[in-house]
């Protein structure tokens, strides 16, 4: 046979990267942790570490996001790949020097994120909160992997790709177009950009990016690392071939138009929501087919799992992946949302998948991989144990209080009385109504952060134990050249061995649901209606919303209204997709800490501002809202207000030709004022102060259009004093 003349080459296996990835993925996974321990205690106890600017919870929680989604998910993904792909392609990877500067780019772009996030340097936008330099840096980060990746697979020894290599192929071609499409801005500094689009657009552009950033970077390449890593461990073969080949097609098409659903009852069209729901919930059935073919692939090595720490991380990261990707699409029905959005439930699942979906992946891999690039046995099994259960318990100890603080927090929203008025119309008591959670939170971080650090000493142990085999030595025949065949063979086998044309199949497969979705609301303009009585922010107040932004306030607060009797009773007139057509960038939210601040302005006068962003309790006793000391002190920088007009108007801000000339002027004027209102009611300040301007701010939501105005008995009558006063 012709397979039997074919020349045995060798070569060498690249562990090193491999390592390096994985002590990257541990060090930043508990630095990410530890992070999201500190916000989860804010949340109970506000003043924790005290008034310090970089450690307020609006500017650590996106520091926590992207340090356990990028930084700590992110490595485990390139650690499962460099391992996996390697010996699945019988190749070493592509260029030693693009693994090397794809690591350190990475790790690069990690440390630009802690030295930027803390520092208030955000574009708001979750999951997607770096600033357009890094942005940038993130791309052509990524094209250097997608480049030694690409490289690898068509070098192989191998003809036919395996599963795995299809999810990887997926994951980073949609990852760079989501990114790209995402990150389109116009810069006004070297770290201040503003999005180009505005409102309902930039809403949609970034929920489609939001969503399937938990898709294409949070799922598929775990996917890919579980079809490799579970047969592996349980040294049997994957459970069904052709189920594989349903999961990846139907779930790559499928994801991409679910995004819509985190934008049910907002002010987005109604066509788009529905595609958004239909779509999330068809997605059930390849992702139960993925979790299927996991757990089925150990059948008859049940005994294997309660031996190996590997599997039973596996089992279960594989069956929480199933719970999570069932929930989702129950979450995207909108009976069902319109009970979970904007409360703490969300925040449960996401940390389900998050914790016990990517953490339980990426520790079973650790588990793994060290023992075998380091020639040695696993350090403690017992410890392995150990970490297992501090993790389960402590995503148990996290996720079910949420849960049950979510669906508590909106029941109390939505109740009323015989009477028809809201039975608990301060939202503060939904807020003090579940602080027990909030507790209950911080023990079940604990506990996994405790298994956390269990795992990395073990890991540690175990490469002391051993020596790494960095250049891995390995044989097999060359592949065959790609020929006709003249027998019958599958059409996707037939696909496998064909990288280049299974790349575009897959993109067009993934672009088909984004162009549906992004051209008619994103790119048709027309399609957005306009309110004659909508203006432009002024000076002031567009200085005012980039502190707004800079502090993080869209963490805890919303600016969505939705068309529910309990919510505009509550606030006011539901929102109006006109009146966010000039919002560079969108700014809705996705939880309520804090009320929704849509109809704010005007509600309260200046000085209760004053005093709540001073000191939150002195306005709303028993609040868990931090003080912003700091703003009291600084002065609003106006060197770049001339640029932020200037670049505002170029994105389709009505703003006079030349009107950035007297814009300082403008904002000067209107802090002075501001400042007199105060010294009236006996706060003295300077207009300079940055407090005025995030006033100014507070004092334009909402007020563009005549609104029905939110019941001010809803407040209590401290509040109302307070007012007064």
């Amino acid at each position: 046979m012709q397979s039997e003349n074919l020349r045995v080459e060798k070569f060498e296996y690249d562990n090193k990267i491999v390592r390096d990835f994985a002590i990257a993925m541990v060090v930043w996974g508990i630095v990410g942790f530890l992070v999201g321990l500190i916000v989860a205690i804010k949340l109970r106890w506000p003043d924790f570490l005290g008034f310090i600017p970089f450690l307020s919870y609006g500017r650590l929680r996106p520091l926590h996001t992207n340090a356990v989604i990028f930084a700590f998910a992110g490595n485990a993904i390139f650690v499962g790949v460099y391992y996996s792909l390697q010996r699945l392609c019988k190749a070493r990877m592509f260029s030693d020097a693009l693994s090397k500067a794809h690591f350190w780019g990475w790790q690069l772009i990690i440390v630009s994120a802690a030295l930027t996030l803390p520092f208030g340097i955000t574009s708001s936008k979750e999951y997607a909160e770096l600033e357009w330099p890094i942005d940038i840096a993130i791309t052509l980060v990524w094209v250097v992997f997608g480049v030694n990746m690409m490289g690898t697979i068509f070098k192989r020894r191998e003809k036919h790709m395996y599963v795995a290599i299809w999810f990887y192929i997926a994951t980073f071609l949609t990852v760079a177009m989501l990114h790209v499409v995402n990150s389109l801005e116009l810069p006004v500094t070297f770290l201040k950009s503003y999005s180009m689009y505005a409102g309902v657009q930039d809403a949609l552009v970034q929920w489609w990016y939001g969503h399937n950033a938990v898709a294409f970077f949070l799922t598929t390449p775990f996917l890919g690392i579980m079809y490799y890593f579970v047969p592996k461990a349980a040294e049997r073969p994957v459970y069904s071939y052709r189920l594989s080949i349903i999961h990846f097609w139907a779930l790559i098409f499928l994801y991409i138009w679910a995004g819509p659903h985190h934008l049910l009852y907002t002010s987005l069209p109604d066509w788009a929501q529905s595609l958004g729901t239909v779509f999330s919930i068809m997605l059930i059935a390849p992702s139960w087919g993925g979790m299927i073919n996991g757990l089925l692939t150990l059948r008859g090595a049940w005994d294997r799992v309660r031996e190996s720490p590997v599997l039973k991380f596996f089992v279960i990261a594989i069956t929480a992946y199933g719970m999570s990707t069932f929930e989702g699409p129950m979450m995207s029905l909108k009976n069902v949302n319109a009970i979970t959005h904007y409360t703490d439930y969300t925040i449960g699942h996401v940390h389900l998948g998050a914790l016990t979906w990517n953490g339980g992946v990426a520790f079973a891999i650790l588990y793994y991989i060290f023992p075998k690039i380091y020639r040695t046995e696993l350090f403690s099994k017992k410890l392995a144990n150990a970490h297992f259960w501090f993790a389960t318990l402590g995503i148990l100890f996290y996720a079910i209080p949420l849960y049950w603080a979510g669906i508590t927090q909106s029941l109390m929203w939505k109740e009323f009385t015989p009477d028809g008025v809201l039975r608990y119309p301060v939202f503060l008591e939904t807020v003090t109504q579940i602080l027990p959670m909030y507790l209950l939170r911080v023990v079940g971080g604990s506990l996994y952060i405790v298994g956390a650090l269990l795992g990395t000493y073990n890991i540690f142990k175990t490469a002391k134990s051993g020596k790494l085999v960095a250049d891995e030595a390995a044989e097999a025949p060359a592949q065959e050249p790609v020929i006709a065949h003249s027998g019958k063979e599958h059409w996707h086998r037939k696909l496998e061995g064909r990288p280049l044309r299974f790349a575009v199949l897959s993109l067009v497969a993934v672009v088909i649901g984004g162009i549906v979705e992004y051209v008619p609301t994103a790119v048709i303009k027309s399609n957005i209606p306009t309110i004659a009585s909508v203006k432009p922010y002024s000076p002031l107040e567009v200085e005012g919303r980039d502190l707004y932004i800079r502090e993080g306030c869209n963490n805890c607060h919303s600016q969505m209204i939705r068309p529910f009797r309990s919510e505009t009773e509550r606030y006011g007139e539901y929102s109006k997709v006109g009146e966010f057509i000039y919002d560079h960038p969108f700014l809705w939210g996705s939880r309520r800490t804090g009320p929704d601040l849509h109809r704010l302005g005007g509600k309260y006068p200046d000085s209760w501002h004053y005093m709540h962003m001073k000191e939150p309790r002195s306005t709303s006793p028993g609040s868990i809202m931090p003080a912003y000391t700091w703003m009291y002190d600084n002065d609003t920088d106006y060197s770049h207000t001339e640029g932020k007009i200037i670049t505002l108007r170029k994105l389709g801000v009505p703003y006079p030709d030349g009107y950035e000339a007297q814009a300082v002027n403008d904002a000067k004027a209107q802090a002075a004022k501001i400042a007199a209102n105060l010294e009236q009611s006996g706060a003295k300040i300077s207009p300079n102060r940055e407090i005025i301007a995030l006033i100014a701010y507070m004092q334009r939501l909402g007020t563009d259009i005549k609104a029905k105005p939110a019941d001010i008995k809803a407040e209590n009558a401290g509040t109302q004093e307070t007012a007064r006063k």
